[in-house]
């Protein structure tokens, strides 16, 4: 492998595949990159497929940042049976008909889980309990008590409706914030209507401004890497803000600038010949620097 210094920076967005974990994709492509310095902003779940974004070189500290915007899927969530990790991996856990559920009584429950909600986490996820991954300690044969975390489920649509017996899938289009979990929120509706529910499918269609339509196969990034400039992706993520010589040089040493009301999140700092030189956070009257990409 050559070093990190010789590879490009910026964003591989990746359409993953199911089965792969994100792990195996990050390897992929640190191969296809030749460089070690790979991470990816957001895990998916080996079932899950759609956009994985993964940085590399010096884009890899942009990842914490775009892990925390929000996030679109197309889900099937199937009523009528509950599983112990709430989507088709698991072991069915129990069984009831869905087949006297009305499509009023979906909507009223779709309806309750839309806006901002409280939300268990599955006992399966990679949260830590008492310092040991939640999974880990579900998998050994705990049952984990997991708190609720407020969410936000910006819309929770559904596009289709199948009914097969006492099985009811449904298709939805769903925006949320980070960390919903796709899957507590098919659990939590099949809990609603009295039947259970889990995952059958999820496809990621959106982190943040990354949609499937700039996504790339494992094929595909193995003809052409596609990596998209770091400057491009920080300007199309965050607000941005060019500044004169005079803050680029004190943004590049550490320093900070004056706030302007540019929003809560991270802000994009471009000098004056348009080069990507940091992000910062405003804090009261001022912007201080998360991250320094330049000098």
């Amino acid at each position: 492998m050559t070093s990190s210094d010789t590879a490009p920076s910026g964003l591989v967005v990746v359409d993953k595949p199911g089965g792969w974990t994100s792990h195996d994709v990050v390897a992929r492509v640190r191969r296809l990159a030749r460089t070690r310095r790979v991470g990816h902003a957001g895990t998916l779940d080996p079932m899950a497929t759609g956009v994985l974004v993964v940085g590399v070189g010096k884009a890899t500290r942009l990842l914490g940042h775009l892990a925390l915007t929000e996030k679109g899927y197309d889900a099937t969530i199937r009523l009528g049976a509950s599983t112990n990790t709430d989507d088709a991996e698991g072991e069915i856990t129990a069984t009831a008909s869905a087949a006297d559920v009305s499509d009023a009584a979906l909507a009223a429950g779709v309806a309750a889980l839309t806006g901002r909600i409280e939300q268990i986490p599955p006992q399966v996820s990679a949260i830590k309990v008492d310092g040991q991954r939640a999974y880990k300690r579900a998998r050994a044969g705990e049952d984990v008590a997991l708190k609720a975390r407020p969410v936000t489920v910006a819309e929770f649509t559904v596009t289709g409706v199948r009914r097969d017996g006492d099985v009811v899938d449904v298709d939805a289009s769903i925006t949320c914030s980070s960390g919903t979990y796709i899957r507590a929120l098919a659990r939590d509706l099949g809990a609603s209507l009295g039947c259970g529910g889990h995952l059958t499918a999820l496809r990621r269609t959106r982190v943040g401004p990354y949609g499937l339509d700039l996504a790339r196969t494992l094929e595909q990034l193995a003809e052409d890497l596609a990596v998209l400039p770091i400057a491009d992706a920080v300007a199309a993520a965050f607000p941005r803000r060019d500044v004169t010589e005079e803050d680029a040089r004190k943004v590049v040493h550490g320093g900070r600038l004056p706030a302007l009301g540019l929003g809560p999140g991270p802000v994009g700092v471009f000098g004056p010949d348009g080069a990507l030189l940091a992000l910062v956070e405003e804090q009261g009257r001022g912007a201080k620097p998360l991250a320094v990409f330049a000098g």
